[in-house]
């Protein structure tokens, strides 16, 4: 299977980045962090969120993101923001896409909403007041959707049922 690629660009929790290392290895994806970090890879936080995952996690990092345009050309990007126009929901994934986003303060460096305005996509919240998701959450959402529409490796016959002991069901 050809994995998804998450591109975070300059995240700033600790906590966030290790659920979402914690994603990346669940769903058999590559985590691309774009620097600067706003913590240290080594902090206690990052490692709790991400648990015993942290060590499967296949992690890529870049000091900016002309070194990580060099690094992966060809990339098919989409990046995710509230300034986008287009539905992710309306979006074709394909698998080995890059899923990028940016840091929970402010999201994406300005140069990105002009350099890649078509390349926007936006997470629709229809409450009454909002101003982003949490970034670990639109990962989620995101990824899950590119899994949803690929589902090259979601046929239920591989995925095995577990019962509440968490034993798989196929011993």
């Amino acid at each position: 299977m050809t994995p998804f690629n998450i591109v975070l660009v300059a995240p700033e929790i600790p906590q966030n980045t290790g659920s979402i290392g914690r994603l990346a290895v669940s769903t058999g994806s590559i985590l691309h962090l774009i620097d600067p970090l706003g913590f240290s890879l080594d902090e206690k936080h990052l490692r709790r969120a991400g648990m015993d995952y942290w060590k499967h996690l296949h992690l890529c990092r870049y000091p900016d993101w002309e070194k990580f345009l060099e690094l992966n050309p060809g990339a098919v990007l989409h990046l995710f923001s509230t300034h986008g126009k287009k539905s992710y929901f309306d979006v074709r994934y394909t698998p080995g896409d890059y899923l990028v986003f940016g840091r929970e303060s402010a999201g994406l460096p300005p140069e990105l909403y002009t350099g890649y305005a078509d390349r926007l996509r936006l997470i629709p919240m229809p409450g009454t007041f909002y101003r982003s998701l949490n970034l670990a959450n639109s990962v989620s959402i995101a990824l899950y959707e590119a899994l949803r529409q690929t589902r090259t490796a979601w046929d239920s016959a591989d995925i095995p049922a577990n019962d509440l002991s968490g034993e798989s069901a196929r011993a």
